[in-house]
């Protein structure tokens, strides 16, 4: 009677190939990388010497020089409050509404079950890596012809872009959702909307919110620069004042931007934590 093999112990492990062997694709693709680098170095016309030059680091103390003392006076003071508020509304609004949208297009843009013909999922992400493709200065250039000046025009420009952000990771977060729940549901007969509500939802609504908030640090960033094609808030008041050469003013609107972020990020931080007890 023939003896049975005793099994392994351990079982086989592949050992990674070495470095810079022909089967490595991520050495090769490594390379290729640290190549593209180089060339762009080279294509480029980086002035470098002119840039750490003497002259220029003299040139740079002197400018700097010209922000100080900042503007503090009240009435001064006032204009760059409102424009703090219109920056910190308009990335707000721009985000709240940008994740209203992602949610709505996250469900045609994703397969929802193993089953799901999901016929809409491909022209849904087109549409969402067309809208975010557009950055958002070129959306508040365009929309200021119909929505004219003012932060209207900046807060459609951040929801556009930060739709087609966010419904392609909520469209990625529901696709990678565990199935049992909602197969379990779908088996007792549950409509597609109900599964979604009870079963998909619940899993992915923290990554959702991570995702949001993260957006909104950095929608306060793109805020306070889109006024600088006039829609509206601290970039606008940036523009005006640093094309007149008030760099004292320009001192107090950069430090409000900075403050703005600052406040914005740490209170984003404390959600997430929040969130994630």
């Amino acid at each position: 009677m023939a003896m049975k093999k005793p099994l392994a112990a351990n079982p086989p492990y592949r050992l990674p190939p070495p470095l810079f062997d022909a089967r490595c694709k991520a050495c090769w693709f490594s390379a290729a990388l640290v190549l593209l680098v180089l060339a762009s170095f080279w294509s480029l016309d980086l002035q470098w010497a002119q840039f750490l030059s003497l002259d220029a680091a003299l040139s740079m103390a002197r400018f700097a020089g010209e922000f100080f003392p900042p503007d503090l006076s009240p009435a001064f003071a006032w204009k760059v409050a409102v424009g703090t508020w219109e920056t910190l509304a308009m990335s707000l609004l721009g985000t709240a509404l940008a994740a209203l949208a992602g949610v709505v297009l996250a469900l045609p843009a994703s397969r929802l079950h193993e089953g799901d013909a999901a016929w809409s999922r491909s022209p849904t992400r087109l549409l969402l890596n067309a809208l975010r493709s557009i950055p958002e200065l070129v959306w508040a250039a365009l929309l200021l012809v119909s929505a004219g000046l003012g932060p209207f025009a900046g807060t459609l420009a951040l929801a556009l872009h930060t739709t087609g952000v966010l419904g392609r990771l909520f469209a990625e977060a529901v696709e990678n959702v565990p199935p049992g729940p909602g197969a379990a549901l779908r088996a007792q007969g549950v409509g597609p909307l109900r599964v979604f509500l009870y079963a998909t939802l619940p899993q992915v609504l923290p990554q959702l919110m991570s995702y949001t908030l993260y957006r909104w640090e950095n929608n306060i960033r793109a805020a306070a620069v889109l006024g600088v094609v006039g829609a509206g808030g601290l970039g606008q008041l940036l523009a005006f004042h640093m094309g007149l050469f008030h760099m004292g003013k320009t001192a107090t609107i950069l430090g409000a931007m900075l403050l703005l972020v600052a406040l914005v990020d740490v209170l984003s931080y404390g959600v997430r934590r929040w969130m994630t007890r």
